[in-house]
């Protein structure tokens, strides 16, 4: 039996050629993955009407860091380097979220100072993620050139992190109170130099990788997100935006040194992969827009709520603050007990949203820990985008997402 055209290619080809062509449609059931370069840790099994993806169901894995469960047993400040272990690519951000619910159970004030360099070490830790996820996203798309570029544009990023931090990768720089340690000069000037080079960079990108007509045709109009369906999926971060929608919680409740500082969100209404990728390198224009305010404008001041301060011995002060200007932690943080209560904490971090929700039942380890990371969000949107499109166009779709596998599986 002679079946009917099954897409618009099929179609052209009978018109151009006059041919009568038997067209059977093929069904199956493809396993993609799990190997990590192709797909992270999820694996993907995709139901095909010839190349037509049908549906989609997802299985992410296991990278599992037991997170919630493992906050249980353990005290307050034990806990930050843990929750930053499901984005080690976002570290700043995990940490900040969870700080900021733990200081809204403390009561305890911020000083402006300390909010500028929060904000600071997150903009480096933004553009370093959105590095990352662009290379990855070109290695997808075989574009070997992007995929070395991202991970080498990210060491300059992840250096200065590493200059004010003190780590690479898990940085632990926010704890109750405050930061852990001041901005130099040097770090300044390493961070205007960085933005000098990247600003050359970005234009380098959008002429080797986003006006490249092999890579436009991979994205472009693939994986089309509605602007009704980002909201209805549960989109966030910059796919959200890509879709047309103007929501990024540094504007809608601000935190850290947002409120003073002037910058714009980039909105695409294409939706598509393309406007995903875009969206992001253009975050990092932003982002450095951002570190030059904060150098400009940080203020002086101390780094750590007074009501912690004080408690450091004076002879670790003038050995620690006054000589290095890093705080040395004192005794309240090995044990301290916030009193019973709870809060919910909301930052924009590199992928989007991320939400935590701290319950203290008076102890020294919280009674319950939630965190709604903006990758578990995505697994839905990435479940709904494939339906529909051709095969070929999976890696795209998943790439364009930037869905970080630990992140979600927390």
């Amino acid at each position: 039996m002679t079946s009917q055209p099954q897409n618009e290619a099929q179609e052209q080809l009978l018109a151009a050629t006059g041919m009568s062509v038997e067209f059977i449609p093929v069904q199956g059931e493809l396993n993609v993955g799990p190997q990590h370069p192709g797909s992270g840790h999820m694996r993907i099994f995709v139901k095909l009407n010839g190349d037509i993806i049908e549906d989609v169901d997802l299985d992410v894995g296991y990278v599992h860091r037991t997170v919630e469960k493992l906050s249980e047993n353990r005290n307050y400040m034990h806990l930050i380097p843990l929750v930053e272990r499901p984005a080690i690519l976002d570290s700043i951000h995990m940490n900040l979220g969870y700080i900021i619910a733990v200081e809204k159970i403390l009561g305890v004030d911020i000083p402006e100072r300390a909010q500028y360099l929060r904000s600071f070490a997150a903009e480096v830790n933004r553009i370093a993620s959105h590095l990352y996820g662009l290379g990855i996203l070109s290695i997808f798309l075989g574009h070997s050139t992007g995929f070395m570029w991202g991970f080498g544009d990210r060491e300059v990023w992840v250096t200065i992190l590493e200059a004010l931090t003190g780590a690479r990768v898990t940085n632990s720089y926010v704890i109750p109170g405050g930061v852990r340690r001041d901005i130099s000069q040097e770090i300044k000037d390493m961070t205007l130099k960085a933005i000098s080079y990247q600003r050359r960079r970005l234009e380098d990108w959008k002429k080797i990788f986003f006006y490249n007509p092999s890579i436009r045709a991979r994205l472009e109009n693939v994986g089309v997100m509605s602007k009704e369906n980002a909201i209805k999926w549960g989109a966030v971060g910059p796919n959200l935006r890509a879709s047309g929608v103007y929501y990024d919680v540094r504007k809608i409740e601000p935190y850290g040194a947002y409120d003073k500082l002037d910058f714009e969100i980039p909105v695409y209404k294409e939706g598509d992969g393309l406007a995903r990728g875009l969206v992001r390198l253009e975050e990092i224009e932003q982002s450095m827009r951002i570190l030059e305010q904060i150098i400009k404008n940080i203020p002086e001041g101390n780094i750590l709520s007074d009501r912690f301060f004080k408690q450091i011995p004076p002879t670790r002060l003038k050995k620690y603050w006054e000589t290095y200007r890093r705080i040395v932690l004192p005794g309240y943080y090995a044990s301290f007990r916030p009193p019973k209560g709870e809060a919910i904490s909301r930052v924009e971090a590199g992928r989007g949203e991320l939400v935590y929700y701290v319950v203290s039942d008076g102890s020294p380890k919280p009674y319950r820990l939630r965190m709604i990371t903006p990758s578990y969000r995505s697994i839905y949107v990435f479940k709904e985008l494939c339906k529909g499109s051709r095969y070929a166009d999976l890696v795209s779709i998943y790439g364009s997402l930037d869905y970080f596998p630990p992140e979600a599986d927390r």
